[in-house]
């Protein structure tokens, strides 16, 4: 909901700040008092086209903010979450606007440009009179409106679901149907790669190991004579070996040991380490029956990996990635060798989800104009209620085509005709903003329960209409006010009366300057608003009298 708004160096007004509340708040003032003006500011932060011509002459920049609660705004909370823009419950618009003709907008304090501040906008406060904010006239709302209304989320998403399947079948089958064009010649490309990489037969690994061989026999000589010195070193040598060394050493501490016991724990790491020399050796002896020091075999495994290396330049991989090039290669032949049953598996699949998707399309399209009929009685009768006797409204759900579109197959238009005796036009085409406001109205009467969007402003909801009519359109107004933040622009008593927050529009001049000002009114002093609204510039204690008993009859409600 909109909680507070304020505005600066704007047209007449040099500072106003104003704070809302829950429910109805009737907006209020003499003609000219700039009423008008404050609609003009709201929008302009909503994202309108900016006009430099508004800024207060005696200033260079005009800035508007205006401050708004998304608890209970699902849509745009999850919009600002998406968009990196939100800031717990609370969202802050502003726009400030310079004479040069230069505009800048925030969300939450971040730069964002003119469009997104409109697509935000659009989510927060619906506007209903002769102004932009009308998601009314906007058809995909319309259709909306009508989907809640009927409430068949099944439906939708089955047409949705079927939709998707039929667009990415679609999407397969052009590609392959493109694809078969220059099919041959991709064929024969594809075989010799295959053919080359099928006589390489490089296995998993392979490479690795490959090299691991090569790099062992081309150092073979140089690892024969390494190991063959440490045996020698170790074991062989007949003078000096490690390990006869060690072992004397052993049997002279041994003696001594029975002297001094202490000795004992380094004899038993000798013979560990004596222990471990043996095995050690015998490792080595080992490794040198490994080696191998077969020049054919060398040429013969630099030949493999020269083969793989230019192999793997071929396809401008590394050598270790061809065994995966060679599936993927021999997949997609057989792919293309196969297109032609493909297609026709594709033609058949498309032309089935096809069936499908009309199906559901079709109960989707059935269920929508059963609704509509409900809507279209229970909106015309509230259309006679406020004051448009004779008044029909009529939604047109008419097929839009073969094309499928997410949604289906409808194309929904709100229609709708004032007067009696007159052909039903498009609900963008009404002439009369007040019209146009109570048509308005009386949707929102009845679909109140559906509408994702919680702040509503009726801009000249009263004219045209009085008395009785009057009353009632405030007491729907009230009514709306429950489950919704109404704002009414209004000139009858009969519907400001009826509002739970009261501000007065007034316009001063002093000084040769004119500025407009916006106060919130207490009881008493909505008293003699009422009053002065019902009597005119005299205000009787009988005018008094009657607008307490309005508000009283209001409150009790």
């Amino acid at each position: 909901m909109l909680t507070s708004l304020t505005i600066k160096n704007y047209a007449i007004i040099d500072e106003l700040e104003l704070e809302f509340a829950n429910g109805m708040t009737a907006l209020t003032g003499e003609t000219g008092a700039g009423k008008s003006i404050l609609l003009g500011a709201l929008g302009l932060v909503l994202g309108d086209r900016a006009d430099s011509g508004s800024i207060k002459q005696s200033s260079d920049h005009a800035d508007i903010t205006a401050g708004f609660d998304t608890r209970n705004i699902p849509a745009a909370a999850g919009w600002l979450s998406t968009q990196g823009l939100d800031d717990d419950d609370e969202c802050i618009l502003r726009r400030r606007v310079s004479r040069d003709g230069r505009s800048r907008a925030f969300i939450n304090g971040t730069p964002v440009n003119v469009q997104t501040l409109r697509e935000l906008g659009e989510q927060l406060i619906d506007i209903h009179g002769q102004h932009e904010h009308q998601s009314l006239m906007k058809s995909a709302a319309q259709r909306q409106l009508l989907d809640d209304y009927a409430n068949h989320q099944a439906l939708l998403d089955a047409v949705w679901k079927n939709f998707e399947e039929l667009k990415q079948t679609e999407h397969s089958l052009k590609q392959l149907e493109q694809d078969t064009s220059d099919r041959d010649n991709r064929i024969d490309l594809l075989r010799f790669q295959t053919q080359e990489l099928d006589a390489l037969s490089l296995s998993e690994d392979e490479y690795a190991a490959l090299n691991e061989k090569h790099s062992r026999m081309a150092n073979a000589e140089k690892i024969t004579t390494t190991l063959y010195q440490a045996i020698n070193d170790l074991y062989s040598d007949e003078d000096s070996n490690t390990l006869s060394r060690l072992s004397h050493h052993i049997s002279a501490l041994t003696e001594i040991a029975e002297i001094d016991s202490d000795i004992q724990p380094a004899i038993d790491m000798m013979q560990e380490a004596n222990v471990q020399l043996e095995e050690c050796v015998s490792h080595l002896r080992n490794s040198v029956d490994d080696v191998e020091l077969d020049p054919a075999e060398l040429a013969t495994i630099e030949q493999r990996i020269q083969s793989i290396l230019d192999l793997a330049r071929k396809h401008r991989v590394e050598p270790d990635e061809l065994p995966a090039i060679h599936e993927q290669l021999a997949s997609e032949l057989n792919d293309i060798t196969h297109a032609d049953e493909t297609l026709d598996e594709l033609r058949k699949q498309y032309s089935e989800l096809e069936k499908n998707y009309t199906a559901a399309a079709l109960k989707l399209s059935a269920s929508r104009k059963q609704a509509a009929d409900k809507l279209n009685k229970a909106i015309t009768e509230a259309m006679q209620t406020l004051g448009m006797k004779g008044g029909q409204f009529l939604i047109e759900v008419s097929s839009k085509g073969n094309t499928p579109v997410f949604h289906g197959i409808d194309k929904i238009e709100f229609t709708v005709s004032a007067n009696a005796g007159q052909a039903c036009k498009s609900l963008a085409r009404v002439a009369s903003g007040g019209e146009l406001a109570r048509i308005s109205l009386a949707i929102q009467m009845i679909t109140a329960a559906q509408c994702r969007i919680p702040t509503m402003i009726f801009d000249e909801v009263d004219s045209g209409v009085g008395g009785g009519i009057a009353e009632i359109v405030g007491k729907q107004l009230r009514l709306l006010g429950k489950t919704n933040q109404v704002i009414c622009i209004t000139h009858l008593p009969q519907v400001a009366s009826q509002a739970h927050q009261h501000l007065r529009v007034q316009k001063k001049s002093a000084r040769k300057q004119t500025q407009t000002n916006v106060y919130p009114l207490n009881n008493n002093e909505r008293i003699e608003e009422i009053a002065r609204m019902l009597s005119g510039v005299e205000i009787t204690e009988q005018s008094l009298a009657h607008a307490e008993d309005m508000i009283t009859r209001a409150q009790a409600n």
